[in-house]
Order: structure tokens, then sequence, then C-alpha cells
């Protein structure tokens, strides 16, 4: 039962992502999250406001099972694989978020960003309306997201998804350094 109670070995993880891959590749299919968001928007009639939305969804729906996949895994490694003990976050990192303005007991979910009070800020809102465009646009214009492209697209050894994978890096290297002490 320990077992299940602590983190397991990115060996595992990663076996069980190439074992999967292997299996899609067999079948011909593809794996990434931002189509599940077209198959969505597709069977709640897309198609009618956008031609990209306008496609045989049916054939898709197997993808679906990414979604119910990822809400029951959380739901079961939440309440049935953790004591309810957080990791420590390092020093350096908490001295760093406190350089920027985040108070020193927030953990993971900072109330500076996840609270009722941050969502009434007006900054707050253009942040996230900004961003999700940004994130929608640049998902659309990468043919695919980090998932996509990192797990799928690497498998198939495509060099789109490998440049992608720089890019998206690249980007978030970009944001979490430059930008991000900008914003805050």
């Amino acid at each position: 039962m320990e077992f299940f109670l602590q983190p397991w070995s990115w060996l595992l993880s990663g076996f069980l992502i190439a074992l999967i891959m292997f299996f899609l590749l067999i079948m011909g299919k593809t794996f990434g999250m931002s189509s599940n968001l077209r198959t969505f928007c597709a069977i709640c009639g897309g198609g009618k406001f956008s031609q990209l939305f306008n496609f045989n969804w049916r054939e898709q729906s197997w993808n679906l099972l990414v979604v119910l996949g990822a809400i029951l895994g959380g739901f079961v490694a939440k309440n049935f694989m953790t004591d309810g003990t957080m990791p420590q976050i390092s020093n350096a990192t908490k001295e760093g978020l406190q350089q920027i303005g985040f108070s020193e007991d927030n953990g993971y979910l900072p109330k500076e960003l996840f609270s009722a009070e941050a969502l009434q800020e007006p900054k707050t809102i253009i942040i996230l309306i900004v961003g999700g465009l940004l994130i929608g646009f640049g998902t659309r214009y990468a043919g695919g997201c980090t998932s996509g492209h990192a797990i799928t697209g690497l498998s198939n050894l495509q060099r789109p998804s490998l440049l992608a994978v720089i890019g998206f890096f690249i980007g978030g290297l970009i944001m979490v350094h430059l930008l991000f002490p900008l914003i805050f």
C-alpha cells in the first residue's frame, strides 16, 4: 500500500506513456489535449461558426477517453494515492517569489493568483483573457498543444514537433524569467 502513497518514479510513468504511444502508433491514432477541445466544440455545433470545427467528430471521439482518464486519474491520485502532505518548496523559490510580491505561506496556490479576491482585480482578468487567447492562438498556429507535440509528435519523429517543443520551452523560460516578474 505504501507504493501508492508516494510519487511514482518517472521510469514507470515514462514506460506507461511509451506503451500507450506504441499502441496508438500501431492503430494510426494521435494524442493531444487540444484535439479534445476541438472535438468538444464540434459536438456542441462549433462547425456553424468556424470551419475548424466542421469535421466528423465521431472519428475522434475515442480521444475523449483522454479527458475522462485525466479527470479520473486526478481523482484517484488525490483521494487514494496520497497521504496529504505536499512536497516542500525550495527556499530559493520561496525567496524568489517573495521578491516579486508573493507572500511566504501560499505554497502551491498563491492567494495573489488563486483567490476570489484576485479574480476581482481587472489586472488578473486581463491576464487570464490575454493568456487564454495567446494559448488558443499558439495551439492553433503550432498545429497542436504541448502534449500532442511532445508525446505524439516526438514519438513519430516529426521535425515540426521538435521545433514546436523547443519553442514551448523557450516561451516558458521567457515568461517565467522575463515577463512574469514584470507583470507582478
